[in-house]
């Protein structure tokens, strides 16, 4: 298997226990609603939409949404909420580097902390940018790299090695200059605004703890660290203060950068 599908095979897997973190990640889905412009009567997308917190939200206003993402345990997850909520969302498990929609099929392209997982942003963006009606929005929130999610993917890295040739870090993401090279001269009115998520939690300690059992790349490197008790120890040390930078009042706050442009 190629580097780019093994990869994509290891994030189905590495994700697929991200469902508990959900009622945080709904507690910003509203604003990227609301940065996105979504109204009643549109035809939406929400790329990598995990378990669906973005594309529930916008369907509860009356648009008409499509999602996916490339996890099946997360696509199911979305469906049963879907359910519960009474709301007509098409789930569908699906790569965002070769989505199966029409060209020109949306009003509305949004990705929550999704789409900057995929390895190579030119893909991503060109099919983001395809099912795209002209004149359509495309939105989405991202990490940036100097904040604590970013660095928290640093720390990752430095203990799990290098990504594949290839790919891309999710964090660059989060960096306005590189959002506005990779959108091109494809969009105009490129528009940019911040905010943060509140993580509740009692300590950085129960944070760690949290996100060793429920964050695909965290998880993965401890599991690849059980055998090196003092490595393992060394990062839960590291990836503790670098919380407890950004903990404040039982919280671990995580600033996000929301991005806006226009189809051409």
């Amino acid at each position: 298997m190629d580097p780019i599908a093994q990869f994509k095979e290891n994030a189905k897997a590495g994700w697929s226990s991200f469902a508990p973190t959900e009622m945080i990640t709904a507690s910003v889905a509203p604003r990227l609603v609301k940065f996105a412009g979504i109204k009643a009567g549109q035809d939406v997308l929400d790329v990598a939409c995990g378990t669906g917190v973005v594309a529930l939200t916008a369907a509860r206003l009356g648009a008409r949404v499509k999602a996916s993402d490339l996890t099946p345990a997360l696509v199911a997850r979305a469906a049963e909420h879907a359910a519960l909520m009474q709301l007509e969302v098409e789930f569908r498990e699906a790569d965002v580097e070769a989505l199966p929609y029409a060209d020109g099929q949306f009003d509305v392209v949004v990705s929550q902390f999704g789409h900057m997982f995929a390895p190579r942003p030119d893909v991503t963006i060109a099919e983001m940018l395809r099912v795209l009606k002209p004149g359509g929005t495309l939105a989405f929130s991202t990490w940036p790299p100097e904040l604590y999610a970013g660095a928290m993917f640093s720390l990752v890295g430095k203990y799990l090695g290098p990504p594949p040739p290839g790919v891309s870090p999710p964090s660059q993401w989060g960096d306005p200059k590189v959002v506005r090279e990779r959108l091109g001269d494809k969009v105009r009115d490129i528009t940019f605004d911040r905010d943060v998520m509140r993580f509740q939690a009692l300590s950085p300690q129960h944070q760690r703890l949290f996100f060793e059992k429920n964050v695909g790349p965290i998880e993965k490197l401890v599991e690849r660290l059980a055998g090196e008790p003092e490595k393992l120890a060394s990062f839960r040390r590291e990836l503790e203060a670098l919380i407890g930078l950004y903990f404040e009042d039982n919280h671990l706050l995580q600033g996000f950068l929301l991005s806006r442009a226009v189809k051409l």
